[in-house]
């Protein structure tokens, strides 16, 4: 289910990591070599990025396959950027939602990811909605699972929890209410990189030059590749990338004791 990709760096035209590899993003769209889930990302793309001296990422975001989209192609040969994030989705129902429900989502400064999808959907979430403003659950962009994370994820950044809190805390809650969940978050502010690896795979690559690549799949055989452990918190700065195992909430209820029946 999708396949995405963050970079921070140098600026770097967003063809360089998104199409031109062997194994691009753009590649990954129809031949994904990792992807546990779903094999064609054909339900949309979309890329974000940071124009030097503007904090409010641009964004473009289309329906149909990468591959179809000429006009991508020719912007992304020439459009730089020192921060970006790309995705290509395959979406649980084809074509739900359209352009709407293509990542990355956005408000503010932040550019929002998700890869997987939510078990018993959109049942399983229905006791988190009272957690929501109205207002959020009202200008949700689409009605699918990864707009509906964008917004708890999102509540909690408004209410002062920092992106690596924002985004564990969101993940073991949904975690908790539906359990299955494939729950990989990527999640940037223009100078660092978050992300989650919850059900499907995570890489990551730094190179010299201060720059840092997170993606659900390696773009080429570089050895510098190294793969997130499954339930972990990644965060990433220019030269450095921190890893924190989350608690799966099951584990929780597997170790706790059985309370004694009452007479």
């Amino acid at each position: 289910m999708c396949r995405h990709l963050a970079y921070l760096g140098p600026e770097e035209p967003l063809g360089r990591l998104l199409m031109e590899p062997p194994h691009s993003l753009y590649r990954q769209s129809w031949a994904p070599r990792r992807q546990r889930y779903g094999t064609v990302n054909a339900d949309g793309f979309g890329v974000g990025w940071y124009a030097e001296g503007d904090p409010v990422p641009a964004r473009y975001r289309r329906a149909g396959p990468i591959w179809g989209d000429q006009s991508f192609a020719d912007l992304a040969r020439v459009i730089r950027s020192g921060t970006f994030l790309g995705a290509v989705r395959d979406a649980t129902v084809g074509g739900a939602e359209g352009e709407a429900a293509a990542a990355p989502f956005a408000k503010g400064t932040w550019l929002f990811s998700h890869n997987g999808a939510v078990a018993g959907w959109p049942h399983s979430l229905a006791p988190l909605v009272r957690s929501l403003p109205p207002a959020d659950l009202l200008s949700l962009e689409a009605r699918c699972d990864s707009a509906f994370l964008w917004a708890l994820v999102l509540n909690r950044l408004r209410a002062g929890d920092d992106e690596a809190q924002a985004l564990a805390d969101t993940v073991l809650e949904v975690a908790a209410a539906a359990p299955g969940s494939r729950l990989n978050l990527l999640l940037t502010n223009g100078g660092t990189i978050t992300a989650t690896a919850w059900g499907d795979t995570l890489w990551y690559l730094t190179g010299p030059g201060h720059r840092t690549v997170v993606a659900s799949e390696p773009y080429d055989d570089d050895p510098r590749w190294q793969e997130v452990p499954d339930r972990t918190l990644l965060v990433a700065g220019r030269t450095d990338v921190l890893l924190t195992p989350l608690k799966d909430p099951r584990n929780d209820l597997a170790s706790a004791p059985s309370e004694e029946p009452r007479t």
